[in-house]
């Protein structure tokens, strides 16, 4: 099993956390990304990652692991928008890659990958690390608070205004 090579616990100004990565994500890149949200990583869950992580394409193509827990578990599914409040983690397969002329290879690996880990997932996935093909997933993505977030988009952007992206259609 591989060593951490770095780790920080403790406040951070936002400023720096917004920046941390920038070195490594310069201006420019090809961006492909899928998510998940996880119960439990299974040992069948944990092979997949063993599987497909180190077939990463690019240097910049990554796979995040963030816990969903402490105050997050404290309050009810229904009390905001995230709905996925029974996740323990959100899995997420950032492929990013600089020339074009990748792209096909460089989906395939973040398809595989996450055709991988589904069978050991929640529906759904975190709305900020969808791509554009996921579309047909919003619903999953908010889970049980899908229908309340229409109601709320019927009534402050019937007109779908805020459309872009990952949509709730009014």
């Amino acid at each position: 099993m591989a060593q951490p090579v770095g780790e920080h616990v403790g406040p951070m100004p936002y400023a720096a956390l917004n920046s941390a990565f920038d070195a490594l994500h310069p201006p420019g890149l090809q961006h492909y990304w899928k998510a998940a949200y996880v119960t439990e990583l299974t040992d069948e869950a944990i092979a997949a990652h063993l599987e497909h992580g180190p077939r990463v394409p690019a240097v910049s193509s990554v796979m995040h692991l963030y816990p969903i827990n402490g105050a997050a578990h404290d309050v009810a599914p229904d009390a905001t928008a995230f709905g996925h409040r029974d996740a323990t983690f959100a899995a997420v397969i950032a492929g990013m890659w600089p020339d074009p002329a990748d792209n096909e290879a460089n989906t395939h690996w973040v398809r595989d990958y996450h055709a991988a880990i589904a069978p050991h997932s929640a529906p759904g996935g975190y709305t900020d690390f969808a791509s554009a093909d996921d579309a047909p997933k919003v619903a999953e993505n908010h889970g049980a608070n899908y229908q309340r977030l229409r109601e709320v988009k019927r009534q402050w952007d019937p007109g779908n205004l805020f459309h872009l992206n990952q949509n709730i259609r009014p």
